[in-house]
């Protein structure tokens, strides 16, 4: 049996790499490991880290296609954070400007959660330990 130890990263592909950099770096507060420019493909790959783990590799690309998000589409659903303290984490980045929704309880576990959207409307979840 294939024996999967853990995610090891998301890839990300933004249509304004500075903005998503700036989001992922200065509004939720991710780690950079190496930025790299590969003329070949006129393409940046930045990857990031939360602490000492690599969780995202956040790419730009010329003229990439557009989402579709909401409703509901085939495909990547959303992306989640694990944090200690929802309504904390929801004040932190609205105060920086960032849209959040309200905070719901999750049925099955009872756990608080919420969610905003990166700069190209990928749906972002905070979820409470």
């Amino acid at each position: 049996m294939l024996k999967i130890n853990k995610v090891h990263h998301v890839a990300i592909i933004a249509s304004n790499y500075e903005k998503s950099k700036h989001f992922y770096t200065q509004i939720l507060g991710l780690q950079v490991i190496r930025e790299v420019y590969r003329e070949a493909r006129d393409s940046y790959k930045l990857d990031l880290a939360i602490g000492e783990n690599y969780v995202i590799e956040l790419f730009s690309f010329p003229n990439p296609p557009a989402r579709p998000s909401r409703p509901e589409s085939c495909g990547l659903r959303h992306l989640a954070f694990e944090v200690e303290d929802v309504a904390k984490a929801k004040s932190t980045i609205e105060a920086k400007g960032i849209e959040v929704e309200a905070i719901r309880i999750d049925e099955f576990t009872g756990k608080k959660f919420t969610f905003f959207a990166d700069p190209d409307d990928l749906p972002i979840e905070f979820y409470e330990q």
